[in-house]
């Protein structure tokens, strides 16, 4: 029997991160669960990268995941963005890495190829394919199945040493 993976997906932001964490023995793959970490707008940055830590410091230790998957660094709309949400990327990473995983990093169109085929598939396709191939049949916040995606890529790619 092969062992079993578990990928943690994360999709950091500062005002909501999604994380999917997916099953994966072999060829099949299963949901384990996935959601929406919202942190308070009105709080201190600092407090809601804490808040990011926290939170994803509890599904590591309830799910324990074997490994996490997050978005290559791509260009924001502003530097205030792209600095945000290096940081939020950033506190994810550690987080991870605290609890001893290994961290790995896809681009955004090799994670739209593996769930669709096309790698400028829109966000909505990319959606809507992934929990289609997962099986989920109940509506999943954007950034929950962006991090389901992220999961998804992982595990179907052919770099799977960690």
């Amino acid at each position: 029997m092969a062992p079993r993976r578990r990928i943690l997906g994360i999709d950091p932001g500062s005002r909501r991160t999604g994380y999917g964490i997916l099953d994966v023995r072999g060829n099949n793959l299963s949901p384990v669960t996935w959601g929406v970490i919202r942190t308070d707008s009105s709080g201190s940055f600092p407090d809601r990268l804490h808040h990011i830590h926290e939170t994803l410091s509890e599904v590591i230790r309830l799910h324990r995941p074997t490994e996490a998957v997050v978005e290559k660094v791509f260009l924001a709309k502003n530097a205030a963005s792209a600095l945000k949400l290096g940081q939020a990327r950033g506190a994810a990473i550690v987080t991870c890495r605290v609890h001893g995983l290994g961290v790995h990093e896809y681009s955004a169109k090799e994670i739209k190829l593996s769930a669709t085929g096309f790698g400028s598939a829109p966000k909505e396709q990319v959606s809507e394919m992934v929990c289609r191939l997962l099986g989920i049949r109940e509506p999943v916040p954007p950034d929950a199945s962006d991090a389901l995606a992220m999961a998804f890529c992982r595990a179907v790619s052919r770099d799977i040493p960690s």
